[in-house]
């Protein structure tokens, strides 16, 4: 099996000389304080967060753990806040569709050197499942300077690997007929994208793509057993957010999880109620600081995803941690009157199974009914669907749920599966109106 070729990369950008995670942690160590002097010197927000902080009094991790945590409605109330350089340094402007009220966006800016990082971490992130021999379509925005699909394009040709830049899959039959035009082996895109097309195009699915990358949201597990299973691909997950610089880690052959960008990011896992370090193999929250980045250095900032440090080496023997798969967004669940906790990574597992469902909608209302409503081909398989999903759901739980399973065609006009946004199971208010 061949090794993570992020260690080298690691090695090389970092400038340690072993392979040690004390080596490795002392750089972080280094770059961490660095980081901090950047932001309080050059950052109205930080400058403000980090007045009490001694900066350089902090020699060991467990003294960084003391700075303030970072969260994502401090960048929606004024992300010019965060800003270290001026304007008109600033190359690229994501700005990120929230929950929040008008007037209340999430942007996140980039400058040119800051775009270069992520173009150096994609083009050895995509080494590791691709190399000459593969032509790779990437089913992610791409059109505007900066985008991912931009960065990943420059990144692969530094590689010399063949890259099209198609944008999020709208028309099923053109992406057919580039994957038949181009002989395309790997596609990089959006889970439930790849799973919807997957189940509607099996036959060119099944000839022509050989490996998976999957991004910008959760993974089912069943989604990347199907696609295993049924087509015979290799399943690569990446994890990353356009608030690291979209790119956080990604899998090696073992497909055991995330090997990080170290030598760019610095990552915990936190207990999500007390802010304190979980322990390796405790499900936490996680929480990622940026190195040198110019104009949006980002400090304990806060994701909201679910997941923790595997407590074993991984098979390819790198040093570097390994991530196990986020499991979602930790508030991406209801919480019934007996406690009891339904996530929709639960309900993934149980809804996605059946072949026939092409995509799939969950929201739950104050009253305790949770309303289901699949997309299906044709609804000649809707009964036994309805009757299988609901004896599942309701044996799953204890508590009284009252459910409402229904059905609609496939349209073929994406509604949920276009959207780079992340899936939610929807929390009804009284009177039918969304909440978060």
């Amino acid at each position: 099996m061949k090794q993570t070729p992020l260690e080298n990369w690691i090695l090389k950008r970092t400038g340690i000389h072993e392979r040690s995670r004390q080596a490795l942690e002392e750089y972080q160590i280094q770059q961490l304080v660095s980081t901090l002097h950047y932001a309080k010197d050059n950052s109205r927000y930080y400058k403000k967060l980090l007045a009490q902080t001694d900066i350089d009094s902090i020699k060991t991790m467990s003294g960084f753990h003391a700075v303030p945590f970072t969260y994502p409605e401090d960048i929606r109330k004024k992300p010019t806040d965060f800003l270290c350089v001026s304007e008109k340094e600033v190359k690229r402007i994501v700005t990120l569709n929230t929950s929040g009220t008008s007037g209340e966006e999430k942007r996140i800016y980039f400058t040119e050197e800051d775009l270069n990082q992520t173009i150096d971490f994609f083009q050895y992130g995509m080494s590791c499942l691709s190399d000459q021999s593969d032509r790779v379509l990437v089913l992610l925005p791409g059109k505007a300077y900066g985008s991912i699909g931009d960065l990943l394009k420059k990144a692969l040709a530094l590689s010399h690997i063949e890259c099209i830049v198609h944008g999020v899959l709208r028309d099923p039959e053109e992406v057919e007929q580039i994957i038949k035009e181009n002989s395309i082996s790997c596609i990089v895109g959006i889970p439930m994208q790849i799973l919807y097309f997957s189940r509607i195009k099996s036959e060119v699915f099944r000839k022509y793509i050989k490996k998976v990358l999957l991004s910008t949201d959760y993974v089912p597990g069943v989604l990347v057993q199907e696609l295993e299973n049924r087509f015979h691909c290799a399943v690569f997950n990446h994890y990353g957010m356009t608030e690291m610089g979209y790119g956080g880690g990604v899998e090696c052959q073992a497909l055991a999880g995330y090997h990080l960008r170290e030598g760019d990011l610095y990552f915990e896992i936190i207990d999500p109620e007390t802010g304190e370090p979980a322990k390796d193999g405790q499900y936490g929250e996680v929480v990622f600081t940026t190195f040198r980045r110019q104009a949006m250095p980002l400090i304990r900032y806060r994701t909201g995803d679910m997941a923790r440090f595997s407590q074993n080496q991984c098979a390819c023997g790198t040093f570097l941690r390994t991530m196990d798969k986020v499991t979602g967004r930790i508030t991406n669940k209801v919480v019934f009157d007996n406690l009891e906790e339904m996530h929709l990574r639960e309900l993934d597992e149980i809804i996605l199974k059946y072949s026939e469902v092409l995509d799939y909608t969950a929201a739950f209302s104050q009253t305790d009914m949770l309303e289901i409503r699949l997309t299906l081909m044709n609804g000649e398989s809707f009964k036994k669907l309805q009757e299988e999903i609901a004896e599942r759901i309701c044996s799953g739980w204890k508590t009284d749920l009252k459910l409402h399973i229904t059905w609609k065609p496939d349209s073929r006009i994406f509604e949920i599966t276009n959207s780079m946004g992340k899936r939610n199971l929807i929390r009804l208010q009284e009177g039918g109106g969304k909440d978060g």
